[in-house]
């Protein structure tokens, strides 16, 4: 899992397949897809969701903890986006339903000095998000996927969804929110991936631009 950063730098790139009709739509060195690739390190957890639970601290006025009955219970929004993964592929018009964040937000005595947000995961992941990022109206605590609740293997029973950033920031198995007065690199941030992550300007990895192989995603599972 440590080397997956090292791995993609060493493996040369072909050329991507970028078409003209899609405008400023698909970001740079983007190769489109119809089918949602299945990406993730380790294995995919199994849960009781009588047992489940969601923790929010840091720079919160009172940590908190949410079931998943709790979760479901709040007003829920669909939003249509376009996702874009650091292996190089896009999927264009994905359909989500789930909690806005920026809703979310307001349920918890966020102190004004917090900027930042670490999301916790499952097994034992982390990516750090800024806290404007997540304010966006297509930021969403999702429970759902194309009308269906998400399967195990897109992160059920909830997962972010960052679309304006690489997909790595759209963490599957979502677990704790921190909320930071300064940032710090989560997971893949310490093992050579990009603080920020925006797709528009190919910031992959926290070093040299270097090429990331297409046969990442194509050779990948598929629904």
């Amino acid at each position: 899992m440590l080397n997956k950063a090292e791995r993609l730098k060493k493996t040369k790139s072909p050329a991507p397949k970028v078409g003209a009709e899609h405008g400023d739509r698909l970001p740079p060195g983007q190769m489109l897809t119809e089918k949602f690739p299945i990406l993730h390190e380790g294995e995919v957890p199994e849960y009781d969701l009588s047992t489940w639970d969601l923790k929010v601290f840091g720079e919160v006025e009172e940590e908190k903890v949410f079931s998943f009955a709790e979760l479901q219970a709040m007003p829920q929004v669909n939003t249509v986006s376009d996702i874009h993964c650091v292996t190089r592929w896009s999927k264009f018009d994905t359909p989500w339903e789930g909690i806005r964040f920026s809703e979310f937000v307001k349920l918890l005595g966020v102190k004004p000095e917090a900027k930042y947000v670490m999301v916790h995961a499952d097994h034992d992941y982390e990516t750090n998000v800024p806290l404007e990022e997540l304010m966006h109206d297509d930021v969403l605590l999702a429970f759902k996927y194309n009308g269906e609740p998400l399967t195990p293997k897109h992160g059920y029973p909830l997962r972010l969804v960052v679309p304006q950033l690489y997909f790595w920031k759209s963490a599957k198995w979502v677990r704790g929110l921190e909320f930071m007065t300064e940032d710090r690199n989560g997971f893949w941030e310490n093992n050579g991936f990009h603080h920020f992550a925006d797709p528009f300007k190919e910031q992959r990895f926290s070093g040299e631009d270097l090429p990331i192989p297409e046969d990442e995603w194509t050779k990948k599972e598929f629904d």
